[in-house]
């Protein structure tokens, strides 16, 4: 046991960090483009009319888009002439699950807003962070196309392991590093949620007063 952590902590450990930095990354770009997406489509809703009904049937596209299809779209069917690194391509195959999360969670809040609820529209931060969590495991997507991310790094370590007992403490690091830092970040961004409803709830209070 003592020789096995030993070896993950030198040998395996710098490599899932370097790969989970890819899958934040990647996260990261597809989250940020989303969110510029989302937010536009989630006002073309709220609006109504033609263009409305147009962003919905783009939104309901988008999530029926499956990730790997449009990743290997991205990759066969662009000019010679547009180059994707492996990141990009997989960030971008992202984009319509996204775009289509943050565009409802962007819906809920104007309504909300628009009755006076503030406090509910700041459901849209958690909302947001759920999806981030999300795109961060969806990113694994890009081990098919060999990017080096964190569950390519745990898999090709597990396959030099021969014992299931060794495997099993392998997954649960792998989990682990993933699932501390996404946890801590929630908590944060409930914290920040909650401070952003109190200040809220005082500005209401003084205004009534």
């Amino acid at each position: 046991m003592i020789a096995l952590l030993g070896h993950l902590w030198s040998d395996f450990m710098p490599l899932l960090l370097e790969g989970m930095t890819v899958n934040f990354e990647i996260a990261g770009i597809a989250i940020g483009l989303g969110l510029v997406a989302g937010l536009v489509l989630a006002i073309a809703r709220w609006r109504g009319g033609v263009v409305g009904a147009g962003a919905a049937s783009a939104i309901t596209l988008m999530r029926a888009a499956p990730t790997f299809v449009v990743m290997f779209f991205l990759l066969n069917a662009l000019p010679k002439t547009v180059s994707l690194s492996g990141v990009m391509a997989v960030a971008l195959s992202l984009l319509p699950y996204s775009a289509a999360f943050v565009a409802d969670a962007g819906l809920d809040a104007l309504r909300h807003m628009r009755s006076g609820s503030s406090l509910a529209a700041l459901q849209f931060l958690p909302n947001v962070m759920r999806a981030f969590f999300v795109l961060v495991m969806s990113s694994s997507a890009g081990a098919a196309i060999g990017v080096g991310e964190g569950i390519t790094a745990i898999l090709h370590q597990a396959e030099q392991l021969p014992a299931l007992g060794d495997r099993l403490i392998l997954f649960a690091i792998g989990v682990a590093s993933f699932g501390i830092p996404l946890q801590l970040a929630f908590v944060l961004l409930r914290a920040l949620q909650r401070r952003l409803g109190l200040l809220l709830a005082s500005r209401q209070t003084a205004q009534v007063k």
